[in-house]
């Protein structure tokens, strides 16, 4: 009787999620078919009681990894009690003030948010720690970052967790890569490569920084999953829905950054390379993969 309240509780909150997300109910199937299973193998393959396990979630953009951790958190909690806290590497973007000085002392091209070198990796490597040794009654502050302006929020509205989670959702969209070789940096992916970085210094720079300060980062992760889409093509068109929906969201708001279509194509241009690479080169080692189909479907 207990286990059956427990379903309908949890199908209740996966359906209210839903409604929150604006995702067609039709992924109420994706409950049984997707996420049981899993948080049920989390649950056992993972000893979470006595530590915490952190589970990065690799996605392109606009492949659904916010969605799948806000639905696989749901899971965790109704069903197996766990705590958890759901983090992304956007949320430990630099502040524009910093990338400017990036792009005075390094390259343009680093103004632009989102590669490897526009993080605050040592915060984020904090904030993982704090949490994985947190007593009961400690508070880490996770910080959120604003991305219609472009910048963190105040340190006031950013995120208050009180204990030590059982479990981290950790997603991004490089999250778990590995440098490129020096030699298939060479020849540009794009015209953005081709025009506004002809000599190399930004993508070898972003190499660097994935190569030496991602890696200590990466190695926090327990086990990796990734959402495989089919091809970079997607990205535009998946990355466009979300900016849509952030445009409704900001609405009448001023000094937003909501970017426009052509403004997209070429923010996604600083993405393409390290994306292609990604999935050519991390199937073969994730640890869990699921491929994300033309109509935005996780499948097994």
């Amino acid at each position: 009787m207990y286990g059956e309240m427990l379903d309908i509780d949890l199908r209740e909150e996966f359906q209210k999620k839903l409604r929150e997300l604006m995702l067609d109910e039709i992924l109420m199937e994706d409950l049984s078919r997707i996420y049981l299973p899993m948080a049920n193998l989390i649950n056992t393959a993972l000893n979470v009681k006595d530590q915490t396990h952190i589970i990065g979630i690799n996605g392109a953009q606009g492949a659904g990894k916010t969605t799948f951790s806000k639905l696989l958190k749901v899971v965790l909690e109704q069903k197996f009690g766990m705590k958890v806290v759901q983090l992304s590497i956007d949320d430990f973007y630099l502040s524009r003030a910093d990338r400017e000085e990036l792009a005075k002392s390094v390259h343009p091209l680093l103004i632009t948010r989102g590669v490897p070198g526009t993080h605050d990796v040592r915060m984020a490597e904090s904030v993982l720690s704090s949490l994985s040794t947190a007593q009961e009654n400690s508070v880490t502050i996770i910080p959120r970052f604003n991305k219609a302006m472009d910048d963190p929020y105040p340190q006031s509205q950013w995120d208050r967790f009180v204990g030590r989670p059982n479990v981290i959702l950790f997603d991004g969209w490089f999250m778990g890569a590995i440098e490129q070789k020096e030699t298939e940096l060479l020849n540009p992916v794009n015209d953005l490569e081709k025009l506004e970085d002809p000599y190399c210094i930004w993508r070898r720079y972003v190499n660097s920084q994935l190569k030496d300060n991602y890696k200590s980062l990466f190695d926090k992760i327990d086990l990796l999953v990734m959402l495989k889409v089919s091809s970079f093509d997607k990205v535009y068109e998946w990355r466009l829905l979300q900016e849509e929906k952030l445009r409704i969201v900001t609405a009448n708001k001023e000094n937003n950054h909501v970017m426009s279509k052509d403004g997209l194509v070429r923010f996604i241009s600083h993405y393409e390379r390290l994306t292609k690479f990604i999935l050519k080169e991390m199937p073969s080692r994730a640890d869990m993969l699921f491929n994300v189909s033309n109509d935005h479907r996780i499948c097994i």
